[in-house]
């Protein structure tokens, strides 16, 4: 018996990394998993992973999952995959919102098009699926929502690293409004036994867009593995809604307070 038996979880951006890590980790603890991203066999992108190829890994590890495209700057494709999700899969118990569309620019040289498609994949999203899911978990009486969010989130400290002066300004402000997002959904949705949590690695976790934006390499001693934030995932996706919610915490920290699950 795994401790996501019987749950339907989404899962935003598992084609790859961080993502396809808390899949392919839920899919193991029994959860029926719905993967969405951009990505699939026959839309391959520069990076490596596809949704069909991380749903295929939980169906050969004995788990049940489906991918499901989704262009999640869409309104559109944010309400199909909900409703795919719950025709293929019964309505979702768990929404990890990962999905990340991230560009590194200084803030005088970012572009519109850009600012406009990071808030909507990395703040919009999260809340419309949000709004698009809590129906269906109050009226079975609970839920858990999962932001991933990243220590960009904090506020630089001056004279500022190599790091932040490159132009992560816009990213920073996406994950501190998805922060603010979840500690105020987390209360709103607290009578109705709903966990709402924002989890950022500790440290920089190897990943193919990590690795492309050159934040870390794959051999990096600094870094963290991605079954980490895994770890952490499940810990705040399965416990009592009301005893653990509306935190803003890191990937080395719930494993710390309660110790290691079972799956």
């Amino acid at each position: 018996m795994g401790v996501l038996d019987g749950k339907v979880a989404i899962v935003t951006g598992a084609s790859r990394g961080i993502g396809a890590e808390i899949a392919r980790r839920f899919g193991a603890a029994g959860a029926a998993v719905a993967v969405a991203a951009r990505t699939t066999e026959g839309t391959p992108s520069r990076l490596a992973g596809t949704i069909d190829g991380t749903a295929a890994q939980i169906r050969d590890a004995g788990g049940t999952a489906v991918a499901i495209p989704a262009d999640l700057s869409k309104p559109a494709d944010r309400e199909h995959l909900v409703e795919e999700t719950a025709r293929q899969l019964g309505r979702p118990d768990i929404l990890v919102n990962n999905a990340a569309v991230t560009y590194f620019t200084r803030a005088e040289d970012f572009s519109p098009r850009r600012y406009a498609l990071m808030f909507a994949v990395q703040v919009e999203a999260p809340f419309h699926l949000a709004t698009l899911v809590v129906p269906g978990m109050r009226e079975r009486g609970a839920g858990w929502i999962l932001n991933i969010s990243s220590v960009a989130a904090r506020h630089p400290v001056l004279p500022p690293s190599a790091w932040a002066a490159r132009g992560g300004t816009v990213y920073g402000m996406c994950k501190a409004a998805l922060e603010r997002f979840t500690s105020g959904l987390a209360a709103e949705l607290y009578a109705d036994n709903i966990a709402v949590n924002a989890l950022s690695p500790s440290r920089v976790v190897p990943t193919p867009g990590t690795i492309f934006h050159h934040l870390t390499a794959a051999d990096d001693p600094q870094a963290e593995p991605p079954a980490m934030m895994a770890a952490a995932a499940l810990l705040l996706c399965h416990r009592a809604p009301q005893t653990l919610t509306g935190r803003i915490t890191y990937s080395q920290d719930p494993p710390a307070e309660f110790g290691p699950d079972e799956d």
